[in-house]
């Protein structure tokens, strides 16, 4: 490939991974895809990107956007995931472009999901289309790194966010934590719960904040709620499990008593204020629901992404326990002095076994500085 073919499909894809970040909260468990149609001449004739699950794929909604049909004769397209060569819940792409009279297709990666991972591509080939692949592929992949971990590892991708003062502490003597950090990081939060599809908490912070984890500082869509509660004894008026979101909480425990009645469809509709959410039962690890599991339990349910805002203690296990991906810190401009510390006992009592961090970011946000990086 000459260098200005190279600028040329660079300058494309770009913009066909901006396209894909427009889905962004709305297409999970689905893949973010974005697609641009360039004629011969090098013009851009019809974009789009996948709008919502359930719905048309970025390559329909392109090829829908074409006024002119005969522009897309040796027209290049476009696309930062494969196209899919399966029956969803929408006839597969590839198929659908190999019926054109396109002349290239350029991929950004493979879809790693089994039922499509190159036969997409080789659909293409077999139909006479070019077929390009691993432009701008890193950028891809980090755009869909929700997506691509569920398909590799069977589990939602975790993110563990903290806010905690400039000297490491999330809570003041008093268990009393709001607000740390200012309204600017406050409102990206909000941002984050609408892009993650489920939100994660244990019982000591629903029982101290009583939270809602729901989107309200900025317009997306509603999150699942989950909370651990292990021997299944929360207060059933906290917000988690009375608002108008009810429907959206999953509970993990493993009191199977507890949980099978309140499974029990009979039981519950008998019941004059019964749970509407979801109860998932679990095994038991040294007195605590077994997190692996869980998250196994969660991944085949279709949840990619979680988003853990929670306290000392879960978030101290789920570090001990390799189970974080990602860590998003803020850091306030403030001291405490004493109270509760962010993160505690990973086992760690050596520098040379310390856990250090990779492709850190350091952003300000409002007077908060924000560490973002992966473990």
């Amino acid at each position: 490939m000459n260098k200005e073919n190279h600028h040329r499909d660079r300058f494309w894809m770009t913009r066909v991974l901006e396209l894909a970040r427009m889905g962004q909260g709305k297409v999970s468990p689905n893949p973010l895809v974005g697609c641009v149609i360039v004629s011969e001449k090098g013009e851009n004739i019809g974009e789009g990107y996948h709008k919502k699950f359930g719905e048309a794929h970025a390559e329909v909604n392109a090829v829908k956007a074409v006024q002119n049909k005969e522009k897309l004769k040796g027209a290049t397209v476009y696309v930062n995931l494969e196209p899919c060569s399966h029956h969803g819940k929408t006839p597969p792409c590839a198929h659908m472009l190999g019926k054109l009279p396109i002349g290239k297709v350029v991929v950004a990666m493979q879809d790693p999901n089994p039922e499509v991972n190159g036969k997409g591509i080789q659909h293409l080939r077999n139909k006479g289309i070019e077929v390009d692949i691993g432009i701008l592929k890193q950028e891809a992949e980090k755009l869909n790194e929700f997506f691509i971990y569920r398909q590799e590892f069977g589990r939602p991708f975790i993110t563990l966010k903290i806010a905690q003062t400039a000297d490491g502490y999330i809570a003041a003597a008093d268990g009393e934590s709001q607000w740390i950090t200012g309204e600017q990081s406050r409102k990206m939060v909000h941002k984050w719960r609408s892009f993650y599809d489920a939100v994660l908490v244990g019982r000591n912070t629903a029982i101290a904040d009583n939270p809602s984890l729901t989107v309200r500082h900025v317009k997306g869509r509603q999150p699942k709620r989950i909370v651990i509660d292990g021997p299944y004894e929360l207060p059933k008026d906290l917000n988690l499990f009375s608002d108008k979101f009810e429907e959206q909480t999953i509970i993990l425990t493993w009191n199977k008593e507890r949980s099978s009645t309140d499974a029990d469809p009979m039981l519950k509709m008998m019941q004059q204020n019964y749970f509407r959410g979801e109860v998932i039962q679990l095994p038991k690890v040294e007195g605590h629901v077994d997190l692996r599991t869980a998250f196994r339990a969660l991944g085949e349910k279709g949840i990619s992404s979680i988003l853990v805002e929670g306290g000392q203690q879960l978030s101290s296990a789920l570090l001990r326990e390799g189970l974080v991906d990602k860590i998003e810190l803020f850091i306030a401009p403030k001291l405490l002095g004493a109270g509760t510390r962010s993160v505690i006992d990973l086992g760690i009592n050596r520098m040379k076994e310390i856990a250090e961090l990779k492709e850190v970011q350091w952003t300000q946000v409002g007077d908060d500085m924000l560490l973002t990086a992966y473990i």
